[in-house]
């Protein structure tokens, strides 16, 4: 790795955009690399501009390196605005731009986060999982590790999906 890539990386974790659970999502994905052991979910909330559809806010959690973390929040902040069409057509190269050219160990980062905005994005009827019930305004909502650690709550949506490493 350069040092500019380093320090880039470095400077998108220290503040991290957009990181944590959307209540109320619209859209949900998650996905993980088995080669890695990375794993990134992104929560998608939609609003009516102009007579379309678009992303009003989209936030993510993630179990990765830093520049998996990078590069989600990056995406999160690129994809505001954009139909879901518009952001399915986006590519990783796009997400992690501000991070300069990825060392090639480290492109398999923005697969994930194609990935999981893949998942999450996907017309309905194909691979997109469902968005939870709303929670009780008292509850908090259930975070990643949860989701983890209780697997009999399959009926949640939540669903994961190995990417084909690059």
């Amino acid at each position: 790795m350069t040092d500019d890539f380093q320090s880039r990386v470095t400077a998108a974790m220290a503040n991290p955009q957009n990181m944590g659970e959307l209540p109320n999502a619209d859209a949900i994905g998650t996905v993980g690399n088995a080669d890695c052991g990375d794993m990134l979910r992104v929560w998608v909330k939609f609003k009516e501009e102009g007579g379309r559809k678009v992303i009003d806010r989209a936030s993510f959690q993630s179990f990765g390196c830093e520049t998996a973390i990078a590069a989600a929040s990056l995406a999160m902040e690129l994809i505001k605005g954009k139909t879901a069409s518009e952001a399915l057509a986006m590519r990783g190269e796009e997400f992690a731009k501000d991070l300069g050219p990825l060392p090639p160990t480290k492109v398999h980062c923005t697969s994930l986060v194609e990935g999981a905005l893949r998942e999450a994005l996907a017309p309905v009827g194909k691979t997109a999982a469902p968005a939870p019930a709303a929670q009780p305004a008292a509850a908090a909502p259930p975070t990643l590790m949860d989701a983890f650690n209780k697997p009999e709550e399959k009926k949640a949506g939540v669903k994961v999906v190995f990417l084909k490493p690059s």
